[in-house]
């Protein structure tokens, strides 16, 4: 009975906790959500109505259109239909006795919207944002005044393959160095072995932007500025303390007999690493290749030093800043850059994800 009576005290504790937990989640997947839909909306529908306007709504619905004479003085109130309205009044929108509703649709032509309430939902998609950041090809925009404006977009594709270059190599070389390096403080004897991993430690709370300059001074004498070996050592380094020990956590964590039936089999230390460490750290070294691609992929400080802002070696991070500062009204284009340069880092977690929680709970506790 006394049993029964936990569990049943606990039940209510654990659904609001799961709770919580869904409306965290939620709130953040609204701005992604939001990202996603804005980057296939049309530019056009962009400048008038927010992403949410794609869910059923309650919305004036332009019903027909009445053309007042071309000689209409706007300075003037205006008779409409023999009743009469300001300006301002057409701007804003202005209810009618027959419950519809009058606002200027294009006010240099005299030309006015009748609209109605009704439900709405703005289901207008296109690729052409994606077309315009990939590809760099021109595109016409319609302004909120009928105008059109021909933009031409911009080119991410070496951007990507840039940044995939920088990645891919500055995530697998400290992961495979920091392996080494947590067997070896696990599991073998050496001088200075404590010394040494207390060290590995220390670098934990040194601030990156420390290392920034002396390291450069470094790069220029040895012609390693300005070239993707300099960023990928870089961000090698900076990231090895936290893989290295986070590594040593679960490494060391290993059954002692496992290693000692295979010394005794005659197996070397190399051979224990590739043939036994490797595969049983695969949820380990998951979990850290995810923290170490994040971080790298939407790196920009240790890219802009290292190699710099110029076109061919701009990574993502750089090219959206640059966006930005230069398109800052171009929100279509925005959106579908920002969710380019996260498709990736989705597709990593997504096929990692799996491993991740046994990567970060191994090690947290013994036997």
């Amino acid at each position: 009975m006394r049993k029964r009576k936990r569990k049943s005290g606990l039940k209510p504790s654990k659904t609001l906790v799961n709770v919580i937990l869904a409306i965290i989640c939620f709130l953040w997947l609204i701005p992604t959500l939001g990202l996603f839909v804005s980057s296939f909306r049309p530019a056009s529908d962009i400048l008038k109505t927010g992403w949410w306007t794609v869910i059923p709504h309650r919305e004036e619905i332009p019903q027909s259109q009445l053309q007042l004479p071309k000689d209409t003085d706007l300075s003037e109130p205006i008779q409409v239909n023999g009743v009469t309205y300001s300006d301002q009044q057409l701007r804003d929108g202005v209810k009618t006795s027959d419950g519809t509703k009058l606002v200027w649709s294009n006010r240099r032509a005299r030309l006015l919207d009748v609209e109605k309430p009704g439900w709405k939902a703005n289901t207008d998609f296109t690729i052409e944002n994606y077309k315009g950041v990939l590809a760099g090809k021109e595109y016409p925009i319609t302004q909120t005044d009928g105008s059109i404006r021909i933009e031409k977009g911009s080119n991410l594709n070496r951007a990507f393959l840039n940044t995939l270059t920088v990645a891919v190599p500055s995530t697998v070389i400290p992961i495979l160095i920091a392996s080494f390096a947590a067997y070896a403080f696990a599991w073998l004897k050496f001088p200075l072995r404590k010394t040494m991993f207390i060290l590995v430690v220390i670098l934990l709370v040194v601030p990156l932007q420390v290392a920034l300059i002396p390291v450069l001074k470094d790069y220029t004498v040895l012609g390693l500025n300005g070239t993707f070996l300099g960023v990928w050592i870089a961000h090698a380094g900076f990231g090895l303390p936290l893989a290295t020990y986070f590594m040593y956590s679960y490494i060391s964590q290993l059954p002692k007999d496992l290693f000692e039936s295979a010394f005794m089999d005659g197996a070397s230390n190399f051979t224990i690493f590739t043939r036994l460490i490797l595969p049983l750290a695969v949820p380990s070294i998951a979990s850290i290749s995810i923290f170490q691609f994040l971080w790298v992929w939407n790196d920009y400080l240790v890219s802009l030093v290292f190699i710099g802002s110029q076109p061919n070696v701009q990574v993502l991070s750089m090219r959206i800043a640059n966006m930005v500062g230069s398109r800052g009204s171009d929100w279509h284009l925005l959106t579908a850059a920002a969710f380019v340069s996260m498709l990736m880092p989705l597709a990593v977690f997504f096929g990692l994800q799996r491993y991740f929680v046994r990567g970060l709970l191994g090690g947290s506790v013994k036997g």
